[in-house]
């Protein structure tokens, strides 16, 4: 039987340019992003400049982590204590966390088979809730309709937050990912679309809400040397009634993501290529149901997603198990218990008052999961589907 050998947390190397420069930076000593030289901008100032221009917006913020990112742009957006957040139910384990950590009170929103936010029960949740919140978290890179998050947004008074962890360079009718909202979260963990191990990036056109994240990120009131915030006289009340929660991000990792950010579209380019083969081969096995993902959405295929649908539910960690050993390495999102990086949004048990949300428990049930390293070429998807497909026709023959 066929094996695969590649690794699926193996990452490309950091660009040259970014290497040197982080030696560089190493050489100088000046880690710190204030810890600059007069006339000297810091590379985390730099990093800040270049991605607000990406992104296309007004103000950016380089932090230490997409979960500090989460944290600091709810209470920035004036998320307090006991305050009510819709959030949909399906994403990863720091976006609740961030939730809790502010003292919010989350308001769980139903998903569809697409993985998309119901915007029915969004509405509904909305209407029933008073929530003038919402944490919209792009999971696994599948974009919603924003046309009508944004209206339901607009007729409840409710402030969007977009995670953008997994959305990065991506678009909506041409908008990208992190523009339809207030303020937007990026992650740059070593397996998002930028890679620095740990860190992350905030974006908004909401100059009060910028000063705020920064005095937020650990400022020092040094916030003059930041590299896309807002003129001085933004911070003058600000800066004396926000809290320091130093989450701020040095300038050996905005080194490493300098030399990478000219580089991602054509990365995203790369990932999508990857992600239509496996798509392609998938979408011909009996027991797999892949979505049909809308023409108008411009995704980032770094990962991707399957529904096991001919496989009995129990047999589902049995053939998790085959194709690991086999070396394709799958998560599924259907176990009661965390496992590894996924988890139920009723296993985050610090949440109190956890709904029953029988639509996203059936959709996650099926719901299979694996990352698509740019390590691996077109040839090595081809062989990872047909490992899949084998093992999934063996599993559907057993039910």
């Amino acid at each position: 039987m066929k094996q695969f050998h590649k690794s699926f947390t193996q990452q490309e190397a950091i660009p040259q340019a970014g290497i040197g420069r982080a030696v560089e930076v190493l050489q100088s000593g000046r880690l710190h992003r204030y810890n600059t030289v007069p006339g000297d901008v810091g590379e985390t100032a730099l990093l800040e400049q270049e991605y607000s221009a990406y992104q296309g917006a007004d103000f950016c913020l380089a932090v230490a982590s997409g979960g500090q990112a989460i944290q600091i742009a709810l209470r920035a957006a004036g998320i307090e204590p006991g305050s009510k957040i819709l959030a949909n139910a399906y994403t990863l384990a720091p976006v609740p966390g961030a939730i809790h950590a502010v003292g919010a009170a989350p308001v769980f929103v139903e998903i569809g088979d697409d993985w998309l936010t119901d915007t029915d029960d969004l509405r509904r949740k909305a209407e029933e809730s008073g929530a003038k919140f919402f944490m919209l978290s792009h999971m696994r890179g599948h974009i919603a309709d924003m046309d009508a998050i944004r209206s339901i947004c607009d007729e409840f008074s409710i402030i969007l937050i977009e995670d953008c962890a997994h959305t990065m360079g991506a678009a909506w009718k041409g908008i990208k990912s992190g523009n339809f909202g207030k303020v937007a979260c990026f992650s740059t963990q070593t397996y998002k679309h930028m890679n620095s191990g740990e860190g992350g990036l905030l974006t908004t056109d909401d100059a009060e809400i910028a000063a705020r994240a920064t005095i937020l990120s650990g400022s020092y009131m040094l916030y003059e040397r930041h590299g896309a915030s807002p003129p001085p006289e933004a911070f003058e009340t600000i800066r004396l009634e926000t809290p320091n929660c130093s989450a701020r991000l040095d300038n050996l990792r905005a080194a490493i993501l300098r030399a990478q950010l000219p580089l991602l579209d054509d990365n995203i380019r790369r990932w999508n290529e990857r992600y239509r083969t496996l798509e392609d081969s998938l979408r011909n096995i009996a027991a797999i149901r892949t979505v049909e993902r809308p023409q108008h959405e411009a995704y980032v295929g770094s990962s991707i997603q399957f529904h096991l649908d001919g496989v009995a539910v129990d047999r589902i960690p049995a053939f998790i198990e085959a194709c690991l050993a086999r070396g394709v390495e799958l998560k599924w999102f259907g176990p009661e218990d965390p496992v590894a990086f996924t988890s139920r949004y009723d296993s985050w048990r610090y949440i109190d008052n956890i709904p029953h949300l029988p639509k996203t428990l059936k959709a996650l049930s099926t719901t299979c999961d694996m990352r698509v390293p740019l390590t691996f070429d077109t040839a090595d998807c081809r062989d990872i589907a047909e490992i899949i497909g084998q093992e999934a026709e063996k599993a559907a023959a057993k039910h």
